[in-house]
């Protein structure tokens, strides 16, 4: 075994970037077939919504890319689950993607620093408060979007879990939850995290790691210093590690 510092490490498994790459091709198809089913008043919507073959097989794409991204998402829990049972994975308060007092005292030291207030920037570890809030939104959104959109796949028989006197209602109500928690999670996307993994100058047009699940030294160094400190005891890349 070499005692010179790897040139990468490995940030995410192969599972992980299987499963990233499951939600990010059903969010896309679920944003761009979404789109064209909310607004079927719209003249424009017309043209875009038979590149999907017209409303019918739009709302089939749609359906199927819902159910594939729900049970990617259950994956992604169940392997978590497997990871903690059998020790490959431990609870780490250096490398959890749980948020920590930590996380707020960054956004606040990056604010100051923002705004010449602080000189210099927070350090973070593996996962930093950007990261841990791009991840959870993730629970959030398949919360309401995934459980309001199955039921409305499936409403006939969803419609036995609703008591009588809420069916004049329940459908429109979990038909603007659906619809307004996706366009909330499109934006979000679109600003947040097209923003911090694609549009920042050292990261366009995208960092690699979602293919390679690698990070390079210098990288890791400069983004998770506390991660880097961590591994390799802060040594200088180069520099023989000693462990």
């Amino acid at each position: 075994m070499s005692n010179e510092l790897p040139e990468e490490v490995e940030r995410f498994n192969i599972i992980f970037r299987i499963q990233h790459i499951i939600l990010f091709t059903t969010f896309l198809l679920l944003s761009f077939t979404g789109w064209a089913l909310k607004y079927p008043e719209v003249e424009q919507a017309g043209w875009w919504i038979k590149i999907w073959g017209g409303p019918k097989t739009a709302g089939i794409i749609h359906r199927v890319a819902g159910i594939t991204m729900l049970l990617d998402f259950s994956w992604h829990v169940l392997y978590l689950g497997y990871l903690l049972v059998t020790r490959k994975m431990r609870f780490d308060l250096r490398t959890t993607i749980i948020p920590l007092p930590k996380d707020v005292r960054d956004v606040i030291h990056n604010f100051l620093y923002f705004l010449g207030l602080a000189k210099t920037k927070p350090k973070f570890g593996k996962y930093s408060y950007i990261h841990k809030f791009d991840y959870w939104a993730v629970f959030w959104g398949m919360g309401i979007i995934g459980i309001s959109g199955l039921i409305l796949a499936f409403p006939t028989k969803a419609s036995f879990f609703f008591p009588e006197w809420s069916l004049n209602w329940v459908w429109e109500l979990l038909f603007i939850l659906h619809s307004d928690e996706a366009l909330l999670a499109i934006v979000f996307i679109l600003f947040w995290h097209f923003y911090n993994e694609h549009l920042k100058w050292e990261k366009f047009p995208m960092a690699m790691t979602w293919i390679t699940g690698k990070i390079s030294i210098e990288t890791l160094k400069k983004e998770h210093p506390l991660e880097y400190e961590r591994l390799f005891g802060g040594k200088e890349a180069g520099e023989k590690q000693g462990k």
